[in-house]
């Protein structure tokens, strides 16, 4: 029953509900504003919310340390922040003191390995301000290692593969569901061909869960979640025609 508003004049999420059972994916979808990202925020506890309650295990996530509740999740976020140091570096910063082999392991997970060993200088190699010298999808894919490798109980992706072109995207998503295995997962997404397989898709709009079930069965319902995926499946053949 979470309410929440940035702004308390202006409310963002109005009594969401949900439970996220140990081992599965959650998808979390709907259309640009509905509060999807917001969820991502007060999980990590950037902001406390106005009422109901967040809990893991049946802790309040007020009750806890900041630090023990950040230990225990891992985000990749849509938007990547890179030091300007180098990919190993950047990569091991999900985990302190990893070995060598340990973020190579990462990095191959993250299909980034092959890329790394491709430059001159390898993992050694530096990213610049904010990662400028890589690609949108290189910097995402850096991401992506740097969670493999902190290997926490929880995972979010916060449209973590919405940089990415349809074929990285489609190994990506096959190394995150090898990684999502006996994790609990929550997913925000805006493609929703990549969140097809989750165990419990929610469809947010204008801050409330309006739909909850899986993909087939939401499909059936003709309703918010079938006119997106309508819309996403036509958009994708326009731009196969182009």
């Amino acid at each position: 029953n979470v309410s929440f508003g940035y702004d308390e004049r202006r409310p963002i999420l109005q009594g969401v509900s949900f439970v996220a059972e140990p081992g599965q994916t959650v998808a979390i979808v709907g259309p640009s504003g509905a509060g999807k990202s917001t969820i991502a925020r007060l999980l990590y506890r950037f902001y406390d919310i106005n009422s109901g309650g967040i809990l893991i295990d049946g802790q309040d996530i007020r009750d806890v340390t900041q630090a023990s509740l950040r230990a225990a999740i891992g985000i990749v976020p849509q938007d990547t922040v890179l030091f300007n140091d180098t990919i190993e570096y950047n990569i091991a910063y999900g985990r302190p003191g990893a070995s060598d082999e340990e973020i190579r392991a990462a990095a191959r997970m993250a299909q980034i390995d092959a890329f790394c060993e491709s430059l001159p200088d390898g993992y050694k190699t530096v990213v610049g301000e904010r990662g400028l010298k890589l690609s949108g999808g290189e910097k995402q894919r850096v991401a992506i290692a740097r969670t493999f490798l902190k290997h926490p109980p929880l995972l979010m992706f916060d449209e973590a593969t919405s940089a990415l072109d349809t074929h990285t995207e489609k190994q990506i998503q096959a190394s995150l569901r090898d990684v999502s295995r006996g994790h609990t997962t929550l997913v925000i997404a805006h493609r929703l061909s990549t969140i097809a397989d989750a165990d419990l898709i929610l469809v947010l709009d204008g801050g409330k869960v309006v739909e909850s079930g899986k993909h087939q069965a939401l499909l059936d319902q003709n309703g918010l979640y079938a006119a997106l995926w309508r819309r996403q499946l036509k958009s994708e053949s326009l731009a196969v025609a182009v």
